[in-house]
């Protein structure tokens, strides 16, 4: 057997550290999309001069370089609108630095993997970690090449890595390269237009604690009138006092609508976005503030009274709660969803099935216990060859976003989180406990005993039911067999090897190592001399009555 790899230690995942809710601007005229409109371009004209300039500047970025930015900025618009430009042109500074250097790293791997396959010589057999060689020449010839393109870009992006050089898109890359691509895209020039002087548009504004209603820039009050600070260039347009202009529509921010008007009421910061959806012909208020930071709870209070194990697949979450000592309790439960069709499809579908879970966690009063999944590097074609259908099914599950999501809403409903390694969780769950479940209702799924090796990583049990059996009998003086195994017991998280040799209750007469005549052994009630014993018809008694009469080499009898 290959050597395992080594399980991580479980954890309590750490509450969000901020809140986002939007809600949609009706009530709108023409005057206000307009002037809306307007402020958006003028701002983002801004910002894109700003983000030039950072960029620009490369890795030589300090404090006076920054409040020149801003001092530029405000003569166009105003301090707290320069504020919110320069805060934000560092941020997609920073974003894009990370990315690059995910990059990187990402290219990196896959240089080594070409270059280990095409090492290897042709059809040469692979094993569960590793692919092995290629199948032609053919495949090999391309693959090397492919490999000299893949050594460019990496040459190339540590270089701008090295440099500070960032390549940002104001709008988004992938719209940009649309317009070249229309017909693909299944759009006309006027909508691309419009997609991109939507997403080049800048209208946030960052909060400040003690100012009216938490914003000076984007003010909203508790009963949702919206005004916004016209930048000096735009303030003829103005229809408030003190060059502000105050829309026709509302808001009411049905979720979370009261922590909103109670963060507001006493001036606490909250941030503004706002945004318009083209393909709806809507627009969009999203309001962000920051929360109170919590300790996360130990791990060994979290999982005192058990815990709920959850398997994420592809269409459904299959969880069984499990008591403290690790033993499944109930029968399991399955929670589908649907990922096909548009985004907000699936964000509903997502939302719901996690919706019921947090409910039927809540119902028992335990936490959930989730795998700590990432298939960043199982994508590739190296890693899985030609398992197009595998590898499009881990791409399109959405660990990450059912991680913080569910992270999110279990945080509200004041259920914690625990997150375990996902190393071998399904196969030895149907190994140890597809097998003993099996009764009159049927047989559990292997997504089910999964489930089970969750919940039982959580709580700090070995995934396997038992331990291993004492040395020399099953008495206490060593221990029963059926104390659970104990974190600090070494092999635990492995398979038991399988023993050559025959075994006390299924080893036959006459097998095993030791066995040998044992008729010659003088014993009572065994024959003295070797032989065997014969049965012959049947006799019939004085009564008419049916005996058997056995016949034995040496005696006679009935």
């Amino acid at each position: 057997m290959g050597r395992l790899r080594e399980v991580g230690a479980p954890y309590v995942v750490p509450a969000p550290t901020g809140v986002t809710i939007r809600d949609r601007l009706k009530g709108l005229s023409s005057q206000d999309e307009q002037v809306l409109r307007q402020v958006g371009d003028h701002l983002g004209a801004l910002a894109s001069r700003d983000l030039k300039v950072r960029c620009m500047a490369g890795l030589a970025f300090d404090g006076d370089a920054w409040a020149e930015r801003k001092r530029v900025l405000t003569v166009e618009s105003s301090s707290r609108w320069a504020g919110a430009i320069t805060k934000a042109t560092n941020d997609q500074w920073a974003l894009a630095r990370r990315g690059q250097l995910a990059h990187v790293r990402a290219l990196e791997a896959e240089v080594r993997r070409v270059a280990r396959r095409l090492a290897l010589p042709l059809r040469a057999a692979g094993d569960k970690r590793a692919a092995g060689g290629y199948r032609s020449r053919r495949e090999w010839f391309a693959k090397s090449r492919r490999l000299r393109v893949l050594e460019d870009r990496l040459r190339s992006a540590r270089a701008d890595w090295r440099a500070g050089v960032v390549h940002v898109v104001r709008g988004g890359r992938r719209l940009l390269n649309s317009r070249q691509h229309l017909a693909a895209a299944e759009l006309t020039e006027q909508r691309w237009r419009e997609r991109w002087e939507a997403g080049r548009r800048f209208l946030q504004a960052d909060g400040e604690t003690g100012k009216r209603f938490g914003n000076e820039t984007i003010r909203v009050t508790p009963d949702g009138e919206v005004s916004i600070r016209l930048p000096a260039p735009l303030a003829h347009l103005a229809n408030a006092p003190h060059g502000r202009y105050v829309l026709a529509g509302r808001v009411t921010f049905p979720h979370r609508g009261g922590q909103w008007r109670e963060r507001v009421s006493v001036n606490r910061a909250v941030a503004y976005r706002v945004h318009e959806d083209v393909d709806r012909g809507r627009w969009y208020l999203t309001a962000s503030w920051k929360l109170p930071s919590v300790g996360t709870a130990p791990l060994a209070a979290v999982r005192a009274d058990g815990l709920v194990g959850v398997d994420t697949n592809a269409d459904h979450f299959a969880a069984w709660r499990l008591d403290a000592h690790g033993n499944p309790v109930g029968r399991p439960f399955r929670f589908g969803y649907d990922l096909t069709g548009p985004a907000e499809h699936r964000d509903a579908q997502l939302r719901h099935a996690l919706t019921r879970l947090l409910h039927w966690a809540k119902r028992h009063d335990v936490a959930i216990a989730i795998e700590d999944l990432d298939f960043t590097a199982e994508k590739t074609r190296e890693k899985h060859g030609g398992r197009t259908r595998f590898r499009a099914l881990i791409s399109g599950m959405p660990v990450a976003q059912v991680r913080s999501r569910l992270a999110a809403m279990a945080a509200e409903k004041g259920i914690a989180v625990i997150a375990v390694d996902p190393a071998y969780t399904s196969r030895w769950g149907a190994q140890h406990w597809r097998k003993p479940l099996t009764g009159k209702r049927g047989r559990p799924t292997r997504h089910d005993a999964a489930s089970i090796a969750i919940g039982r990583r959580a709580l700090g049990f070995a995934i396997r039911r038992r331990a291993a059996p004492p040395r020399d009998d099953r008495s206490d003086r060593r221990g029963h067999r059926s104390v659970q195994v104990g974190p600090g017991t070494r092999g635990r998280e492995e398979t038991r090897p399988r023993l050559p040799g025959p075994r006390t209750r299924s080893a036959g007469a006459g097998s095993g190592a030791k066995a040998g005549d044992q008729g010659a052994h003088h014993r009572s009630g065994r024959p003295a001399e070797p032989g065997f014993r014969q049965r012959d018809s049947m006799a019939l008694g004085s009564n008419g009555t049916v005996k058997p009469f056995f016949r034995v080499p040496g005696c006679l009898g009935l």
